[in-house]
């Protein structure tokens, strides 16, 4: 579903990803860990096509076709969904309004009638129970005055309403208490299908002991250095970073 070959990239003049290779197929949930400031968030940045970084090399390709020069919102269009780690406000406008204007704008790109109101309404519903979203939460405006768990489950809750192709779980359970990180993980873990694939960056095993990733990898110098099956998340929080340094430093990573 998703190939990244050798994907250079860099913020004024500073190389942050310097030669990044990743291949998710469908079905699969992928696990993305490493210190801070080694470009995990800037990675899910370019795949999703966020302005304010210059890509000098490298391919991205999702479904078979080469995304480079791709929009973000047509990036959207085409399936891919990105999860902020610090999801913004919009004052003003509705949940509801912001989410059936985002779901119509989806649906005509694909050559799909837009929904009514009834059906809007019922799929809604249906959507809110996976994230236990209440309908006082539901009637606010976007993110507006929420809580760090509120803006999270709200962000799952875009998630499953829009039905991506490709999730991109930029540190959702950054600020998140015990429970928040239940609801969010657990509906996360219900919207996955044979189908769609679903990338998590997170720093804590403790997102994973309930989004079971099919691989982790370990992101390090702006490279992915080491790939492995989920025990590798349990080493990593047992280990920390300090032997990625020094393997890496040794030349026994790649």
């Amino acid at each position: 579903m998703l190939k990244i070959e050798d994907l250079h990239v860099s913020i004024k003049g500073r190389e942050i990803l310097k030669g990044v290779n990743l291949n998710v197929n469908a079905g699969e949930v992928h696990a993305i860990m490493g210190p801070n400031g080694t470009g995990k968030s800037t990675l899910a940045s370019v795949i999703a096509g966020k302005d304010g970084y210059d890509v000098t090399g490298g391919n991205i390709i999702f479904k078979g076709k080469n995304i480079m020069d791709m929009s973000i919102e047509d990036r959207a269009r085409e399936g891919i969904f990105i999860g902020f780690q610090y999801p913004v406000e919009i004052p003003g406008v509705s949940i509801a309004n912001f989410m059936r204007t985002a779901l119509n704008e989806i649906r005509q790109y694909r050559g799909l009638d837009p929904l009514n109101g009834a059906q809007f309404l019922k799929l809604m519903n249906e959507k809110k129970k996976i994230v236990e979203l209440t309908e006082k939460l539901s009637t606010r405006s976007v993110n507006e005055g929420f809580s760090g768990g509120e803006k999270k489950r709200n962000e799952i809750f875009q998630m499953a309403m829009l039905e991506p192709m490709l999730s991109i779980l930029d540190e959702t359970d950054s600020g998140l208490d015990i429970d928040a990180l239940r609801i969010v993980a657990n509906g996360v873990t219900k919207l996955k299908t044979k189908e769609n694939a679903t990338i998590v960056i997170t720093h804590y095993q403790r997102l994973l002991d309930y989004i079971v990733p099919d691989v982790v990898h370990v992101l390090f110098d702006g490279k992915i250095v080491k790939s492995g099956p989920k025990e590798l998340a349990l080493e990593l929080e047992k280990r920390g970073y300090d032997w990625i340094k020094e393997e890496y430093e040794q030349g026994k990573l790649i």
